[in-house]
């Protein structure tokens, strides 16, 4: 059996600093090979630097040629591609029979894949971020346990935010962008279903941010939280079919939801509109949508500041030519929302879990995670999804894990020695 492995990450973006980090480590110490491959070259030099195992590589994922001549040589894919991106690099790992890692959702077409790639004997193994990811792993732990011993779990409660770290938070939105601006701009959009106190709850988008309940974070405080997209679809994941309350949330600072509330009823997120946006300036642009919704100025102080800050009196001039509302805010916020180089985000993940144990008595357990970044590269985010990744890689690589066919995180096989090493990295819950 050879030893000289070869891994293979796609994509270099903000959630790969970590990771990459991490593989050059483990072909230093392990003599393996790791090629990283991003349509921007200069950005994935930047972050692999000189290695003499590690190769920076560009890449036209469209290129069918390039990227099958990568796939063919490699052991194990990593994905850290939009979700859009995948289908094709999971099909050529199939044709090539190689083991496939992804931090996304599990995306229907790739679920159609299930039996070819079980009679393959390869493992493709999806949601191995931090949410999608860690939340399953840590989740079905307490779950298990608490079943091992004789429970039952009647209310499950998991609630996971990418924040700023206390000591970095100087705005009145006390937030900064660690993922993909796209995606904290269009939050939310297909709204909420969940299940409270066994009623099904649908929430629409328009409501989501409104009047958010709030939960208290030891050693941070009160953090408010909105409703994830389709609670429901993970109760058969976790075998809580016995569950009177199934909530997943996002965590944001108080403040936030309640700015976010009115951005939405501004219509300041619209993605269907067109704004000619040269020589239009960013406080024109905000004074529109006031007009438009009909919707006078804030008398409120902090809505007053929170809207300030994003530019109610910014002359600045856009110039982007046609826009839509949504895409003129991401312009906004990216510059306002950034972190600087010495910031520091901050991943807060917290399940809470209803417990009635054999003799009917009734407990609430809590896990929680707290995760800090170094600075505004090495990121609590990009830790949390990055080394999940690496290390599932290395243990398949080594054979720990054994699992083939396509897999969420949700079996002791890959859960329990991927949640060992992560405490090693100081991702531990408490």
């Amino acid at each position: 059996m050879n030893d000289q492995k070869h891994i293979l990450l796609f994509g270099a973006g903000k959630s790969a600093t970590v990771l990459i980090s991490y593989l050059k480590k483990l072909s230093a110490e392990k003599h393996w090979n790791v090629t990283v491959a991003d349509v921007d070259l200069a950005a994935v030099q930047a972050k692999v630097g000189e290695h003499d195992r590690v190769l920076a590589k560009q890449v036209d994922l469209e290129n069918e040629d390039d990227r099958k001549a990568l796939i063919e040589q490699a052991d194990i894919v990593i994905s850290l591609l939009p979700p859009s991106l995948q289908y094709p690099v999971a099909l050529d790992c199939l044709e090539y029979g190689k083991h496939f890692l992804s931090a996304s959702y599990i995306d229907p077409d790739i679920q159609l894949l299930s039996n070819k790639i079980k009679q393959k004997s390869i493992l493709f193994l999806c949601e191995m971020g931090l949410d999608p990811g860690i939340d399953h792993m840590s989740a079905m732990q307490l779950i298990h346990r608490i079943k091992e011993n004789g429970g039952t779990v009647f209310s499950f409660r998991s609630h996971c935010g990418g924040l700023v770290a206390p000591e970095s938070d100087d705005n009145p939105w006390h937030y900064k962008f660690s993922w993909n601006p796209k995606n904290v701009v269009l939050a939310g959009k297909a709204g909420a279903v969940f299940k409270r106190e066994s009623l099904v709850i649908s929430q629409e988008y328009e409501l989501l941010f409104s009047d958010c309940e709030e939960v208290l974070i030891d050693g941070i405080g009160p953090l408010a939280f909105y409703l994830n997209r389709d609670s429901l679809s993970y109760i058969s994941t976790y075998a809580l079919e016995e569950a009177e309350t199934f909530m997943r949330t996002t965590l944001r600072y108080p403040g936030f939801c309640k700015g976010w509330d009115k951005v939405i009823a501004l219509g300041l997120t619209d993605e269907t509109n067109s704004i000619n946006t040269d020589s239009l300036p960013v406080a024109a642009f905000f004074e529109q949508h006031f007009r438009t919704k009909k919707i006078a100025p804030f008398d409120d102080p902090s809505l007053q500041a929170q809207f300030g800050f994003l530019g109610l009196q910014d002359e600045t001039m856009i110039n982007k030519g046609i826009c839509s509302s949504a895409e003129v805010l991401q312009w906004i916020l990216e510059k306002k929302w950034a972190l600087k180089q010495e910031d520091k985000d901050m991943i807060v993940m917290l399940h809470e879990l209803g417990v009635r144990d054999k003799g009917k008595g009734v407990s609430v357990v809590r896990s929680l995670l707290v995760v800090k970044g170094d600075d505004n590269m090495h990121t609590a985010m990009a830790k949390t999804v990055g080394l999940p990744l690496g290390i599932a890689a290395s243990l398949i690589l080594d054979g720990t894990i054994k699992e083939t066919g396509l897999h969420i995180p949700t079996i002791p096989g890959i859960y329990e020695p991927v949640l060992k090493e992560l405490a090693k990295h100081g991702i531990s819950f408490t």
